[in-house]
């Protein structure tokens, strides 16, 4: 799957319109949740039984019967999803919480499957056809979505951001781009003093977004507070805070897709760390920091690539990668703050130097396996939800 997203232009009565229909899909997928919640135990609910029942929620609400019967569906759908998450969780009995469905309270999309929309033959404007008013948008950006078929588009989703309304268009195409053979090996230790390290030596520098926008993210908070509540400059104030977040967001995916490629096309096997990030952010002392490196969004745009290049991409244990000496594999033991390797067999290395050695040669042993985009999507932007396939 591909997903190419444009920029929406529209008129305030539109947008309007979208907002409606998002607060009709929110009120959807709640009310599945509740159905589900007040079901007897001994009544199987499945994705069958939502479906049915959101077609009953558009006979009983004339707001949700204005809006596309494929849309309520999707709606419906991403109920189960937050279920089926659940009762997986339960069955392969992971530790701490299960992750129980929650009510939302902000929903920021709605979804469109084969129906409801109809793209102009320019294929710079989409018509939305159903009773919510949203009519025609149009279309800014310069993916080539012309050059695919409308029937290999499954799905079609409007999204709001601090910046404005996006248009999604999942398309059903295989994204193979198959490089030529280096012949390089690398192994990458992802760290705060650096973005990375790789087993040749070379340091990336840790580009720290958040850091450098912090003082004017927190002046922009500060305005909120000083403009009275449900006033139009509070909840312009509150757009110009939100717009400061975005923009650190999109730059810590540009920054980790940017190093992905470059790491993909230029080495056959990457080995990297199988580290359990939300774990690691359990530690107040460097959770803002670990956040501001973005490792989980590096290690999907590998996987990614490596899929897309024909690349292999392995994930290794990370236990004593940065203690255990790279030359004699004797143990080292070392604090955090110490940043030098020094052992007994003479190999003075920095730590994090050190572990990528360790990391490669656990990789081309059997401590690693392959991985792989565990999603089955393939993006040309990692969306914050993933379209449904």
């Amino acid at each position: 799957m591909l997903v190419l997203e444009y920029k929406v232009k529209a008129k305030s009565n539109q947008y309007k319109a979208i907002d409606e229909a998002i607060r009709t899909v929110q009120f959807i997928r709640n009310k599945c949740l509740r159905h589900w919640m007040d079901s007897p135990r001994e009544v199987k609910i499945d994705r069958f039984v939502l479906s049915k029942y959101s077609t009953e929620l558009r006979h009983e609400f004339p707001f949700v019967k204005e809006l596309n019967s494929t849309a309520v569906q999707a709606s419906a759908e991403r109920g189960w999803l937050a279920i089926s998450r659940f009762y997986d969780n339960c069955k392969s009995k992971k530790p701490g919480k299960k992750g129980f469905p929650r009510f939302q309270k902000d929903n920021r999309s709605v979804e469109y499957k084969t129906s409801g929309w109809a793209l102009h033959p320019t294929k710079r404007r989409i018509n939305f056809s159903d009773f919510k008013g949203i009519g025609i948008l149009r279309l800014l950006g310069k993916w080539d979505i012309h050059t695919y078929p409308v029937k290999s588009i499954k799905r079609v989703r409007l999204v709001r951001r601090a910046d404005g309304y996006y248009c999604q268009f999942c398309v059903d195409v295989e994204c193979i781009d198959i490089q030529p053979k280096t012949g390089n090996e690398i192994g990458l230790d992802v760290g705060l003093e650096s973005f990375y390290t790789d087993s040749n030596g070379y340091q990336e520098p840790s580009p720290k977004f958040l850091r450098k926008a912090e003082p004017a993210i927190k002046h922009a908070q500060r305005q909120i507070y000083k403009k009275q509540k449900g006033s139009n400059n509070r909840r312009k104030a509150r757009a110009r805070y939100s717009k400061k977040h975005l923009r650190v967001s999109r730059q810590r995916d540009e920054h980790a897709k940017k190093m992905a490629r470059n790491v993909c096309k230029s080495n056959d096997l990457v080995a990297y760390e199988d580290l359990v990030v939300k774990n690691m952010l359990k530690n107040h002392c460097l959770a803002k920091s670990i956040a501001d490196a973005s490792w989980s969004k590096f290690r999907k745009w590998l996987e990614y690539f490596a899929s897309k290049f024909g690349k292999l991409a392995i994930a290794v244990p990370p236990h004593y990668t940065s203690q255990e000496c790279s030359q004699c594999k004797r143990v080292v033991k070392k604090s955090l703050s110490t940043r030098t390797h020094i052992c007994q067999c003479g190999c003075i290395l920095h730590r994090d130097w050190n572990a990528a050695i360790n990391i490669l040669r656990k990789a081309k042993s059997r401590g690693g396996h392959p991985q792989s985009n565990a999603l089955g999507e393939v993006t040309s932007v990692l969306v914050g939800a993933i379209l449904l396939g």
